[in-house]
């Protein structure tokens, strides 16, 4: 990617990795964007779902929607995904730490306005959340499709930052009688609770299964 000055890391700079690859596949290891813009000079951060493709994410949502009000605008946005592989505890207390892998993206959005598109934009999303539910479900509907707007997010420039391994401790402390380590962490899914008010018996999504293993 386009190593920009707004997307150059500064802070610990080793960390930091600029390759396509690496920012792709930290985004389609997630799913929860958190998406910064200002609105009159006021910041806001935003929470949203989101879908890959290529050098584009797409985002949906009510189409009263402020934030995708905005951004339809044309407004400059930042994007920021984080994975939190583990807590990274080290010897001193100023040297704990976590293991992590995010990716920071600019660029604008556009608001897809043709049906066609809008579907295809909302069939992206729920592939990258879970692939093959959107062939399990009823599509959208018009009322569905005027209430929901969506926007393509063209990333411009990105950096990905990632940290892995043991604590770094100051060698003097490395004697200190106290455990040292890390503690993993994962998202995984668990067991999968059915409607109640299913319509019969109705066995476990194909694409449920998939997703659980």
């Amino acid at each position: 990617m386009q190593i920009s000055e707004r997307a150059q890391v500064r802070r610990i700079p080793k960390r930091a990795v600029y390759d396509r690859e690496t920012i792709h596949a930290i985004l389609d290891a997630g799913f929860l964007a958190h998406i910064g813009f200002c609105v009159e000079g006021q910041p806001f951060v935003i929470p949203t779902l989101y879908g890959r493709s290529g050098d584009k994410l797409y985002l949906h949502g009510s189409a009263a929607s402020r934030m995708l009000r905005t951004l339809e605008k044309g407004a400059q946005i930042c994007v920021d995904v984080t994975l939190v592989d583990g807590l990274v505890l080290a010897r001193s207390a100023f040297h704990h730490s976590m293991n992590y892998r995010s990716a920071v993206l600019f660029g604008t959005a556009r608001k897809l306005d043709d049906p066609q598109q809008k579907i295809e934009g909302l069939r992206i999303i729920s592939e990258h959340l879970i692939a093959g539910r959107w062939d399990e479900v009823r599509a959208p509907n018009e009322k569905e499709l005027k209430a929901t707007s969506v926007l393509e997010f063209v990333i411009e420039d990105a950096s990905a930052k990632v940290r892995s391994g043991h604590p770094v401790d100051e060698e003097e402390d490395y004697g200190l009688q106290v455990w040292a380590g890390v503690v993993p962490l994962e998202l995984k899914p668990g067991r999968p609770l059915a409607d109640p008010r299913l319509a019969g018996e109705i066995a476990l999504a194909e694409s449920v299964v998939r997703y659980r293993k």
